[in-house]
């Protein structure tokens, strides 16, 4: 077997120690190992005034040649596995490669690593927005302040802050336009992360926003404020709350009025059009690990400009990248329209650990809880209540999810309790939905479930057939690609999952894979398990105090946490004092 040893000024030397594999490997070539630095071969001496740095160099070199080597699959060691002449064989005497040599493990693992860093929510689109486009955004974004706006109508007051219509007040340029400013009394910080996120990974999805600030002064306390441009002040709920609606949407979206007569068809085709856009806003907040958790038409506003709908007030929303915004076994929402598990994740999972840390286990947490089908639900309700006239009062939702509830959220069970009894206008909903062979019953049934996984995702809803036809606005080619990517990629495996459960159900032998009639009736006999003894009741209601201890301790020591902790994130906000 060779030793390999390298000849030059100035180079670092990797000695390999001659062994004898146990295998010989085409992919790595010889075993390398690693020994401190001593003698170097063929009598090269090296003149170091510190030798720990000439160590350190040449271990560092050794690791970067290492890992080449193990993704290409070529390196000096490969050569000795087929020689066993006692030589020594320099660097400067071995053929040179033209080329990478792609080796199907390397190729492999290259791929794997590349669609985990790139798997929802994004680990290399997150550490790249982070470190290069905040920092370039923050380097050329005007800066503004309180003083440098005019207020003029409150356009709304809620819990969390107060929105005004505004103004530029020094040279006010045409370009610019009026503006939305709010002035946040809680979660304003948060706020303004989710909305420079937005902006950055996904623009169209939410409201064009400007700038948000710290003011602060001696005589009250700091204010978080928030500017976005005006684009409209009709909000989904506005509009659905008129007699006119969905045509007055179609009018507001087409720029005109249209001159055809009023039918089911025509409804579906407006509702088709706006839950299309609400899912594409949607995909886009989730693709960058955003979820909303307060979705309701009271947050998704048209815009005139774009004539499409977008989704406003993050302040409930959590960045489940870094985990900004998420608490364990806190949540919040608006229980008109907030999904049956309440959470976006289990309530096991631990607190956001460090960013690094939790950037990079992002992938395995999002996969593990979906965290997005919360707002699918929420956004299924939306579609509900567009669909049924019926269902668009406060008080009438609430008691549709009563009756859903004592259903166990089971939507063609209600259908059935309803049917027979319901008014015209509810009836009028069924109508519609089951228009086309019942598409959109099929589509509103896989966003309205109980449990989280069992609904579709934006991506999969906007794959639906349901979607197959053109809405009353063209999608742009951007939008064309993305609809065909999405529909060649979202395969819906429900139908062959039914024929492999009714093939081992009713058909074949045990020979064959399936069930015969009499094990069918065995299972069917199967009688409860008994009351268990009262040793093991006492053992139960032990590991069940133990667990609750633990459960206590685990949140007491994230409550420490959260108020030692503080806002990193908050640092990036402008402040103006």
């Amino acid at each position: 077997m060779a030793t390999v040893a390298t000849r030059g000024i100035g180079v670092g030397v990797t000695k390999l120690q001659p062994h004898k594999p146990k295998h010989k490997s085409s992919f790595l070539g010889q075993r390398v190992r690693i020994r401190p630095f001593g003698e170097l071969q063929c009598g090269a001496r090296f003149s170091v005034s510190n030798p720990k740095v000439f160590r350190v160099f040449a271990l560092g070199s050794e690791w970067v040649d290492t890992v080449h080597n193990l993704f290409v699959g070529v390196g000096v060691g490969l050569p000795c596995t087929v020689m066993e002449c006692g030589d020594i064989i320099y660097r400067s005497t071995l053929p040179k490669s033209n080329g990478l040599t792609l080796t199907v493990p390397g190729v492999i693992l290259a791929l794997g690593t590349l669609s985990y860093l790139w798997a929802t929510p994004g680990v290399a689109p997150g550490f790249f927005d982070m470190f290069v486009l905040a920092f370039v955004e923050r380097l050329f974004r005007p800066t503004y302040r309180k003083d440098d706006f005019v207020l003029g109508k409150k356009l709304g007051e809620g819990s969390f802050g107060v929105v005004y219509r505004a103004s530029l007040a020094n040279n006010p340029s045409p370009k610019e336009g009026d503006l939305v400013l709010k002035k946040a009394t809680e979660y304003g910080a948060v706020e303004i992360w989710m909305n420079e996120r937005v902006r950055r990974a996904c623009a169209t999805s939410c409201a064009d926003f400007v700038y948000g600030f710290l003011e602060s002064s001696s005589k009250k306390d700091a204010e978080y404020w928030l500017v976005w441009r005006f684009e409209g002040d009709a909000t989904l709920a506005d509009l659905m709350q008129s007699r006119e609606f969905p045509y007055n949407v179609e009018t507001l979206i087409v720029g005109e009025v249209q001159d055809m007569p009023k039918g089911l068809e025509r409804e579906n085709r407006i509702i088709q059009t706006i839950m299309r856009q609400i899912l594409f806003a949607l995909d886009g907040l989730h693709s960058t690990g955003i979820v909303h958790r307060d979705i309701k038409p009271q947050n998704i506003i048209f815009s005139e400009e774009s004539r499409t709908f977008k989704i406003i007030d993050l302040g409930a929303a959590t960045d489940l990248r870094v985990g900004i915004n998420y608490i364990p076994k806190e949540f919040l929402l608006d229980p008109r329209y907030a999904a049956p598990e309440q959470y976006i994740m289990s309530t096991q999972t631990p607190s956001a650990p460090s960013v690094p840390v939790a950037t990079a286990l992002s992938p395995v947490l999002w996969r593990l809880n979906l965290p997005d089908r919360f707002d699918i639900y929420s956004a299924g309700l939306i579609f509900l209540q567009m669909a049924f006239p019926g269902l668009r009062s406060d008080n009438s939702l609430i008691q549709f999810k009563r009756q859903l509830k004592r259903c166990d959220y089971d939507l063609v069970a209600w259908r059935k309790t309803v049917e027979g009894r319901c008014g015209p206008e509810i009836r009028k909903g069924f109508e519609m939905l089951d228009l086309d062979g019942g598409i959109g019953w099929e589509l509103l049934k896989s966003m309205v479930r109980y449990k989280a996984r069992q609904r579709l995702s934006a991506k999969g809803a906007l794959a639906h057939p349901y979607f197959d036809r053109e809405g009353l606005l063209a999608l742009s080619i951007m939008q064309n690609l993305r609809l065909q990517l999405l529909r060649a990629t979202q395969q819906d495996y429900g139908e062959a999952a039914k024929w492999i459960t009714h093939l081992m159900a009713k058909s074949g032998t045990q020979k064959d894979g399936g069930f015969t009639e009499a094990q069918l009736q065995e299972l069917r006999e199967i009688q409860p398990k008994k009351k268990a003894s009262a040793q093991r009741n006492a053992l139960a209601s032990a590991l069940k105090l133990q667990r609750k201890i633990i459960r206590t301790l685990n949140e007491s020591m994230d409550e420490l946490n959260r108020r030692r902790k503080s806002f990193w994130w908050s640092r990036w906000i402008p402040r103006e004092e």
